[in-house]
C-alpha cells in the first residue's frame, strides 16, 4: 500500500515580500514535495485562508483601512505593502472590536483584503518563475473544523483547557508530557497561529501515515506541542527545522524591514538564466549550500556560482534518463527512517558526483 505523507510548511503571511528566508523554507518544501511525490502519496497542505484570522493579520488589514484610506492595492508592489506593513507593527494593537467585523468576513464569505489580495498575487509570479509548485495561494481553502470542533476535539483528547466561560482563554494543555501550558487564544477570543494550525491539522493528520513539519526555529515550542498533539491521532510526525538566512551576518524579522534589495522580485530580476537554469541554481543554493542551519549570511556571489553550476549539471545530465524506477531507487536512498525524502542530502548528492553523470529524469521530477 502506498504511504500517505501530509507536508504541512509554516505558512507565510501575505503583508509582506518573500525575503530570502522565505524563499529558504519555500525552496526546502518544494523539493522534499516533488521527491516524496514520486514515492509516495503526498498532501501538501499550505493555505493562506486558515491563518488570515490571525491577529496580526486582521491588525493588519484593520490598520490599513484606518490609517490609508482607499488605496489601489492592485497597483502597488509587494514592497510597498511591506512598507505598510512595517508601518503597522509600530502602531499601537487595535482593540478586539476593530478586528471582529473582518474575522466574520474572512471566516464566513472567505473575503481577502486588497493589500493581501495583491501580495498573493504577486507571489503566484514568483512561485512560477522559481518553479514552485503552487499548493493554492489565491484559492480559498478553509480549514476542515471550526474554532469550536478543534477546541471540542482537544479536550476530548485530554489536552485542552477551555477557560471560556470564566471570562479566560484556551489552552493547550500537554502538561503531562512535560511541555509547557500553551495559551491558543486571547481572553477575547483571537486565535494564534498554534490555534490555527490545530484546525487545519488535526482533520487532516488521522487520514495520513506520515506528518512533516517543516518550521522556522523559532516556533520550535509551538511546533513541538503540535507534534505531541497530531501523534495522538496515529501518525508518525517529524518536525524539520529550516534556519532562516542572515543578512550581512544579521537575522532580522521582515516586520522591521530593511529587506528591499533582498526580496525575492529583487533577486529574480538579476537572475537571468534559462528558466532550468533559475530553477536548479536556486534550490542549488538555498537548499545544498545554506543547508538547514542559519550560520551563513546571504551571498548574492555563490548563488551565481550555484547557477553556474546548474549549467554544468543540465548539460552532463542532457539525454541520460534511466527511467522512473531507477529515479525511485535514487530518492529512497535519502529516505532514513522515514518516508519523506531529505531535500539537503538530496541536493547535496548532485554536487558529490564530480564523475558520476546526473540523471535527467531525477532533475526533471525535482528540480525544473
Amino acid at each position: 500500500m502506498t504511504p500517505r505523507v501530509l507536508l504541512a510548511p509554516v505558512t507565510v503571511t501575505p503583508a509582506k515580500p518573500l525575503t530570502p528566508s522565505h524563499l529558504k523554507g519555500l525552496l526546502w518544501t518544494d523539493v522534499m514535495y516533488r521527491a516524496t511525490a514520486a514515492i509516495a502519496d503526498v498532501t501538501y497542505r499550505y493555505s493562506p485562508t486558515t491563518y488570515h484570522l490571525t491577529e496580526q493579520t486582521l491588525g493588519f488589514w484593520e490598520f490599513l483601512d484606518r490609517t490609508q484610506g482607499d488605496l489601489p492595492y492592485d497597483a502597488l508592489s509587494e514592497e510597498e505593502i511591506g512598507d505598510l506593513y512595517v508601518l503597522f507593527r509600530k502602531d499601537a494593537p487595535a482593540p478586539a472590536g476593530a478586528l471582529r467585523p473582518y474575522a466574520l468576513e474572512a471566516e464566513r464569505n472567505g473575503w481577502v483584503h486588497p493589500a493581501s489580495a495583491r501580495v498573493l498575487e504577486l507571489w503566484t509570479r514568483h512561485y512560477s518563475q522559481l518553479g514552485l509548485h503552487d499548493p493554492g495561494l489565491t484559492t480559498h481553502q478553509p480549514p476542515g473544523l471550526g474554532f469550536e470542533e478543534m477546541v471540542e476535539q482537544l479536550v476530548g483528547l485530554g489536552m485542552g483547557l477551555d477557560h471560556r466561560s470564566g471570562g479566560g482563554p484556551v489552552y493547550l494543555d500537554a502538561t503531562r508530557y512535560g511541555l509547557p501550558l500553551r495559551q491558543i487564544t486571547t481572553p477575547d477570543g483571537h486565535p494564534n497561529y498554534l490555534a490555527c494550525a490545530l484546525r487545519e491539522l488535526l482533520p487532516l493528520a488521522a487520514e495520513h501515515d506520515e506528518v512533516v513539519l517543516l518550521y522556522d526555529p523559532e516556533l520550535a515550542p509551538d511546533y513541538t506541542l503540535l507534534q505531541r498533539v497530531l501523534a495522538e491521532l496515529g501518525p508518525r510526525v517529524h518536525r524539520v527545522p529550516v534556519g532562516r538566512v542572515p543578512i550581512d551576518g544579521e537575522i532580522r524579522s521582515a516586520r522591521h524591514g530593511g529587506w528591499h534589495d533582498h526580496t525575492a522580485g529583487a533577486l529574480l530580476r538579476t537572475l537571468e538564466a534559462d528558466p532550468d537554469v533559475r530553477r536548479l541554481g536556486v534550490r542549488l543554493y538555498f537548499v545544498a549550500a545554506l543547508g538547514a542551519g542559519q550560520a551563513q549570511s546571504f551571498r548574492a556571489d555563490l548563488l551565481r556560482k550555484s547557477l553556474e553550476r546548474a549549467v554544468r549539471l543540465l548539460r552532463r545530465a542532457d539525454g541520460v534518463r534511466p527511467g522512473v524506477d531507477a529515479v525511485r531507487q535514487e530518492l529512497g536512498r535519502h529516505r532514513r527512517d522515514h518516508t519523506h525524502v531529505d531535500p539537503y542530502r538530496l541536493t547535496c548528492s548532485l554536487l558529490a558526483r564530480a564523475g558520476r553523470t546526473p540523471d535527467h529524469d531525477l532533475l526533471t521530477t525535482v528540480y525544473l
